[in-house]
């Protein structure tokens, strides 16, 4: 696992990137960064008055991952094999552009171009891929109350702004990886396939794994 310096695990709301994130680095001794999210307040006020609260929801975690990714990746840690990550900066950028109106989403890109080129690049970039009705199951299932009335058409959403981003890319190292038939944090088999899968040499691209 260690041929990677930097990981990062992506995916829809309730792909299990941090559950996935957290294992690897308890595994392999890896330096672990997750995503402040509860910490941010606008969060249950945008699920419940979305358009009202979009915009400054979208800010303030760009801010705020922008400002750990820098704190984190910027400095060494001799006594961690590598580094892995349960989001990159670019979900910021995904969730934006399907949440916010086209002038806010012009400004907001303006912003997000000057950080992005400020922040390191996975080594690898692996992304959850799982079915809208999988993924309510997970988030039904880890009850965060904020959560519960997400529609299925708003994860089908994120999920194409995900795969959009996903074959524009040219410069980045990707592996999808379809867990739809796993149970990686229940059945240590399931989680021995994903790491197999993933503790490979990738040439930059996009490479994707179906399990069986």
């Amino acid at each position: 696992m260690t041929r990677y310096n930097f990981i990062a695990i992506e995916g829809n709301i309730g792909a299990g990137k941090t559950s996935l994130a957290t294992m690897i680095s308890e595994q392999y001794n890896a330096r672990l960064i997750l995503e402040q999210f509860e910490e941010n307040s606008f969060l249950p006020k945008f699920y419940k008055e979305p358009e009202k609260y979009a915009f400054p929801l979208e800010m303030s975690f760009m801010a705020s991952r922008y400002q750990q990714l820098k704190d984190q990746l910027g400095t060494m840690d001799l006594f961690k094999s590598f580094t892995i990550s349960d989001y990159f900066i670019v979900k910021s950028l995904i969730f934006a552009q399907k949440n916010l109106p086209v002038d806010e989403f012009k400004l907001y890109t303006s912003f997000f171009n000057i950080i992005y080129q400020q922040l390191p690049k996975p080594d690898l970039l692996v992304y959850l891929y799982v079915d809208t009705h999988r993924l309510q199951s997970n988030i039904k299932m880890r009850g965060r109350p904020y959560e519960q009335n997400i529609q299925d058409e708003y994860l089908n959403r994120i999920q194409e702004g995900y795969l959009e981003f996903i074959k524009q890319q040219q410069n980045l190292r990707i592996l999808i990886l379809d867990t739809n038939t796993l149970d990686f944090v229940g059945y240590p088999a399931d989680y021995q396939k994903i790491i197999k899968v993933i503790d490979k040499d990738y040439p930059i691209g996009v490479h994707r794994v179906i399990f069986e």
